[in-house]
């Protein structure tokens, strides 16, 4: 039996946590009132949320997360309330709201519980730390893509000629995302650790030397772990649960790659006089301020993790799209061949210059990125009490109450294809809209914007421009080798492919 003393301090601590919870009540009503909030309009609730996780678990093994989702903004309205697993949260394609989250309300919000999510695959790295660690990983990325570097084509030209030569010259169907991948896997290494893990050679390389054994093992294992990451993502406080041998044993494989550049870094540092004096390397870079392999590993495999699938992601789309609108082919084509020849009869050298005085090829890579951004989704949680600008009462017009460990997810897809902002051809692959108004604000984000802004974002248009450029110089024809498959069919992990791959044939 307790004794009165216990149970009058038990009575005394429900007290003070109840006139605790009642004093936040009121305050987060003085501020709501005080900054002119408004409840947004409300989505999926249901009891604890638990039907809205179940929908959005039916759409992932449909294959349909992200056009679920937008379509959920066609039924809420572009700001809306919902809860999923016992978390009320907000979410948002307002650009306003957007801005609001990664720029000028900046340090209201951060990742959230990502590095926990992320953790056994990213450990501690640019894409799941926040605040100082975030701010000395970026700081240390920052000179490996400075222009000099991004400008340096020649690195990336060994790896776009041995991407052509896999490709076959009769006509035959063949799956170009898979080829993409492999490509950014090599040229990413290449760029960022000194050497390329030569996924496109035979021997496979670094692949060759892992357990993991081929280049596709290492791409299914990277693939693999990114899945169940977005998996333990939408559990949000209950990741923990999503954990299965398949996950460890991917994640296990996908390290030891990484690892083999950990310790060719260290080596460097041991052994200075074998290292080459010329060009700046991340690697390298790292393993100057620390021996850790693990957080070397850590570091190295976050900016992997976009070299690598961002890239694919931006090309693969691109040629899905080509391959359905031949007449943006060939209008390229020409644009391309009249300024650089083609790969029989070349016009002098390509470079980052040039590569960026084709505005056909920009507009064409823009519409691409706008219709298929490779981070589809995405969301931050307040760190304090703070508000939206709108999306709050009957017109929308109104700011939105934003409760301190509040999670707010943003579409940068559903935003990209608002008919209001786009027009009503927003879902429809046209380049020349750019012609129109090449200039577009917080509604266009296929780089994210504001602190966290991507670093890489020259260095992908600058691949992608050139990998274009040469595969147009070389072949006359695409073909969609899918005519079935009329829409993409999109897999969002944590960047965007395509469920069945790209199949073309190119002559």
């Amino acid at each position: 039996m307790l004794s009165p003393t216990v149970v009058l301090f038990g009575a005394l601590c429900v007290t003070l946590l109840g006139l605790k919870h009642i004093h936040q009540r009121i305050q987060r009503h003085r501020d709501a009132k005080k900054w002119g909030c408004q409840p947004p309009s409300t989505g999926d609730v249901g009891f604890w949320g638990i039907s809205a996780f179940i929908r959005l678990r039916k759409a992932v093994r449909e294959r349909r997360l992200v056009e679920f989702i937008a379509e959920r903004y066609d039924e809420f309205g572009s700001t809306f309330g919902q809860m999923v697993l016992g978390t009320a949260a907000i979410s948002t394609v307002d650009p306003e709201n957007v801005k609001a989250i990664l720029a000028t309300q900046f340090n209201d919000f951060c990742l959230g519980t990502r590095h926990r999510e992320f953790f056994p695959l990213l450990g501690d790295g640019i894409f799941t730390l926040d605040g100082a660690g975030w701010s000395h990983s970026r700081a240390m990325l920052r000179p490996q893509f400075t222009r000099d570097q991004v400008a340096d084509l020649d690195l990336m030209d060994a790896h776009v000629s041995r991407l052509i030569d896999l490709i076959p010259k009769d006509g035959a169907i063949f799956d170009i995302q898979r080829l993409f991948f492999l490509l950014t896997i090599d040229s990413a290494t290449h760029f960022l650790f000194g050497e390329s893990v030569g996924a496109m050679e035979e021997g496979n390389s670094v692949l060759g030397k892992s357990s993991v054994g081929t280049s596709q093992g290492f791409a299914e294992a990277f693939n693999t772990s990114q899945e169940y990451l977005t998996w333990r993502s939408m559990a949000v406080s209950f990741y923990w649960l999503i954990n299965p041998k398949e996950f460890r044993e991917s994640t296990r494989r996908v390290h030891e790659v990484v690892d083999h550049y950990v310790h060719q870094a260290l080596d460097a540092k041991r052994h200075p006089e074998k290292k080459d004096p010329g060009r700046y390397i991340f690697a390298e870079a790292l393993a100057a301020e620390t021996d850790d392999p693990i957080v070397l590993r850590n570091q190295m495999l976050n900016i992997l993790l976009a070299g690598r699938d961002t890239t694919a992601s931006l090309l693969s789309s691109a040629f899905f799209y080509l391959s359905r609108n031949p007449a943006v082919w060939e209008k390229l084509r020409r644009v391309i061949i009249d300024e650089f020849g083609d790969s029989q009869n070349p016009k002098g050298q390509i470079t980052h210059a040039r590569l960026k005085d084709l505005p056909y090829l920009r507009y064409v890579l823009n519409e691409v990125l706008r219709l298929l951004p490779p981070v589809p989704l995405n969301f931050r949680v307040a760190v304090r009490d703070t508000s939206l600008p709108v999306g709050g009462g009957p017109d929308g017009k109104s700011p939105v109450y934003v409760q301190k460990g509040q999670p707010v997810m943003y579409s940068v897809y559903a935003m990209h294809r608002r008919k209001d902002i786009w027009g009503p051809d927003a879902n429809s692959f046209r380049p020349e809209r750019w012609e129109e108004n090449a200039k577009h604000g917080w509604e266009y984000l296929p780089f994210n914007g504001g602190p966290r802004i991507c670093l890489g974002q020259q260095y992908a248009l600058t691949e992608a421009s050139y990998t274009m450029v040469k595969l147009l110089q070389r072949f006359t024809t695409v073909e969609n080798g899918d005519p079935g498959i009329k829409e993409p069919i999109i897999v969002s992990t944590l960047t965007l492919s395509h469920g069945d791959g790209v199949n073309v044939r190119l002559y």
